[in-house]
Parts: structure tokens; sequence; C-alpha cells
């Protein structure tokens, strides 16, 4: 622990003045009061240099022999890597220094002092496995990489919200607890609710339906759950959607939807800051072309037949299928008109083909990044469907009553933000862009 005498320098009143990327900035000699973890210690004798980090990066700290009082040069000599600390000095440009600046302290105060070893190695320099990272999260979320992978998310999110709020959608809030297993499909966590049994949502899609009879255009970015035992790199049992519905669309419009909203975030990364950040964790940021190609299922079914893979027309478009679809796509591409079979019960059948549905998949590559369709808004076309899925129309009942009272025509999408993330940062793993995953095994940190 930091000592009695840590509170008895020069730092009595602490705030913090700057941050690390504001020096650049400033003028030679300016006072500073930084605050922030030792990334690194180098020790030559006389010299020492401590790599202060901070949010915005990192600055080097010079600390000489002689030239500083001898509490200072003991303080430091009992820092530790990670260890939080308060630094005054006096800010000077250095040739010699990497980053063009350095500061000489007047006074260092132990905040927090680490504990050694550390679990995980922050730098870089010792890489760590999978499973080291995740169990030592926290740690592993300081590294430079990581903390790239998220202010680019935060990027991204902004962008979509605000590519939908420029369209007219309203953000919405939908309820992340259910009184009955309605929505079909995956099955759901189930959890007490007082005296009653609950479930987790999977999606709010009976939710954002209802609410386009209230305001047209909605959309939420939530967390929801699945009981799934996938085990691959792809999935998760607790994910974050971008979910988008609108009254008065199909799904041709749906698509157009989602394809200029992911063309925005591109744009909108470009003029970022994260771009540069992007560029350094080996992320990709070529803007696709518009017009993504459209492949109906069907000539995916044929496309994957003549590469004389096993497939038949209502089969499922597994893994290894998609990864030889892709080498027809290099990139982002729909898959529509996905067979009746195969999607809930809340989509619309094709007019010209009851076979099949008013239905598309954003894909890249072989990962399937967003599902939508047109939705049935007519009460008893989608009793029809339900019934015809094997669900009890009794337990839709609330759902269903706004079917009386003027349902509009709508459609919209889900987006596994996660996924989209992995596609930007080329990263092979959906649990390396998640802040604390959750999966089959995993339910810490």
């Amino acid at each position: 622990m930091a000592g009695e005498d840590d509170r008895t320098d020069q730092l009595d009143e602490l705030r913090k003045t700057q941050s690390n990327s504001d020096l650049a900035s400033l003028p030679d000699g300016a006072e500073v009061v930084l605050m922030g973890w030792v990334h690194e210690i180098r020790d030559l004798g006389g010299l020492k240099f401590i790599i202060l980090r901070d949010r915005t990066g990192i600055t080097q700290v010079t600390i000489k022999k002689g030239e500083v009082p001898p509490e200072l040069l003991d303080r430091a000599m009992r820092l530790t890597r990670e260890s939080v600390v308060a630094v005054k000095g006096t800010l000077r440009r250095s040739e010699k220094s990497k980053l063009g600046v350095e500061v000489l302290p007047h006074a260092v105060r132990i905040l927090n002092l680490a504990k050694t070893p550390l679990p995980m190695e922050v730098s870089g320099k010792v890489p760590a496995d999978f499973d080291t990272r995740m169990a030592s999260r926290f740690m592993d979320l300081r590294r430079p990489t990581e903390v790239a992978v998220f202010r680019l998310q935060h990027e991204v999110l902004k962008a979509i919200r605000s590519y939908l709020d420029e369209r007219g959608f309203m953000e919405v809030i939908t309820p992340k607890i259910l009184a009955s297993a309605t929505e079909g499909g995956a099955q759901l966590f189930k959890v007490q609710y007082f005296d009653r049994d609950a479930y987790l949502a999977q999606s709010p899609q009976l939710y954002k339906e209802v609410l386009t009879s209230c305001f047209e255009r909605v959309y939420e970015v939530g967390v929801y759950f699945r009981a799934e035992e996938s085990n691959t790199p792809y999935h998760l049992n607790e994910f974050v959607s971008v979910d988008v519905e609108a009254a008065f669309i199909d799904y041709r419009d749906a698509m157009r939807i989602l394809e200029d909203c992911v063309l925005y975030v591109y744009d909108r990364l470009e003029k970022s800051p994260s771009y540069e950040l992007l560029k350094k964790i080996g992320g990709k940021l070529q803007k696709p072309e518009a017009h993504f190609p459209v492949v109906t299922y069907s000539k995916a079914v044929e496309m994957a037949q003549e590469r004389g893979l096993n497939l038949n027309w209502g089969d499922d478009l597994t893994t290894p299928i998609l990864r030889a679809l892709s080498e027809e796509f290099n990139g982002y591409y729909f898959i529509v008109e996905w067979p009746l079979e195969a999607k809930p019960f809340y989509i619309k059948p094709h007019p010209r083909n009851p076979k099949i549905t008013e239905s598309f998949d954003l894909m890249y590559k072989h990962i399937e990044l967003a599902s939508g369709g047109t939705r049935i808004h007519t009460r008893r076309e989608v009793e029809k469907s339900i019934e015809a899925k094997g669900l009890n129309v009794e337990s839709f009942k609330d759902h269903l009553r706004v079917f009386d009272y003027g349902m509009p025509p709508h459609a919209g999408w889900g987006l596994g933000l996660s996924r989209l993330m992995m596609v930007l940062t080329n990263r092979q793993n959906i649990r390396e862009v998640v802040l604390f995953p959750r999966d089959r095994t995993r339910l810490t940190p």
C-alpha cells in the first residue's frame, strides 16, 4: 500500500488538469497534473522513465537522480506496473522521446499500488492465450488494442443512431422479462419472477411490431438472451442487437435501410479519429460498394449443389455451405426469400409463392450479420401462421389485440452488433469484441 508520505506532497488538491493527448499542443514549460496507470518502467540507473497511460494514450515521465527530491525518487522506486499515480510536473519538448514530449515531475503520488506479478501482460510484449485473457478480462481491456476495439464500437453505435435518427426513427426500450415463451425459435432462459416463471427476451420482435402502430418508425439497441447450446466463434448466449421496425414498408425497403445504414457507418468511421486506431489493430475499413449482391435462397441451393455439396431445398445453409458460397460474394451480400419453414411465424409468405417468404439475411462472407423481412399484419393470417408453427394462439392473446385496432403493414430487421464489430476489426472470435462475454461455459467475470 502507498505510505503516509504519499499524502504530504505537492498534490494535496487532486485535480487532473490534462490528459496525455493534450500535451503535444501545450507550450514548452507548461505545468501539468496527469493521472493514470504505470504502463511500463524503464530503469537506467540514474535515469528512470515511467510510461504513464490514460484513456487517451501514453506519455513519458522522466526522473533523473539528483534533480528530484529524495522522497520523490523513493516513491518512484516503489512503483509497479499498473499502479495508479498522479504526477505533477513541467512539460518539456524532447527530440529523444518518441512521443516528442516528456514530463519532468515535481511530485508523484501513488493512488493505488498494484500487486505483482500481474495476471497478464498489458503492454503487449508477452502474448497471452485466449483463456487467460478472458479470465482476467479487466486487465485484457487495458491493452491499447482492446481499448481501440471498444472505442470503435462506441463510434459505430453513434453512427447507427445518427443514421436512424436522421430518417425519422425513434429509439425505444422494450421489456426484457416476458410472461411467456411466445417468440418461438431458440430456447429461452427461464427465470423466477416472484411467485411465477418468466423468460428472458431473445429479441424485441413482438414489441417493436406493436410500436409501429404507435410511432411508425422505431429502433432499439438492446441486450438479449438465447439459451442455445452453440459453442462456435460466432455465438453468444447474451448479445447486443440493433433492431429496426417501420410501418408502410416491405422487405425490399428494409434491405435498403440496412444497406444504407452499414454504408453510413463506414462513412462515419473514415472521418473519425477511431479510423487510425482501427488501422493499428489490423481492422478493415474498405468501404463496400453500394448495391450489395442479392441471391435468392433457391439460387444459393443451386450454387451449393453445383459445387458438389449435399444440400436439398429447404435445408439450412450451414457454415461449410456458406463458406463455399462466400467464394462467390467476397464481402457483404443478401440471401433473400427463405423457405416458409425456416422463418418465424411473423414473417410474411411471398404472394407469388407461399412456400417462400418476404425475408432476407445480410451476410458477410459466411457470417450472418442481420435477419429481417416483411411481417404479417392481419390477425387472421398471423393466427394461421402461429398454428402452422405448432404454437399456441392463446399464448399470443395480448400481442394479437393490436391486430384488431389498426396494425399497419410493416417490416424490419435485427443486426448483431458484435458480429458487425468482428467484421470491422478483423477478429475471428466474437468474444474478443464483447466486454464480458457470456456463453455456455462462461458466466464470470
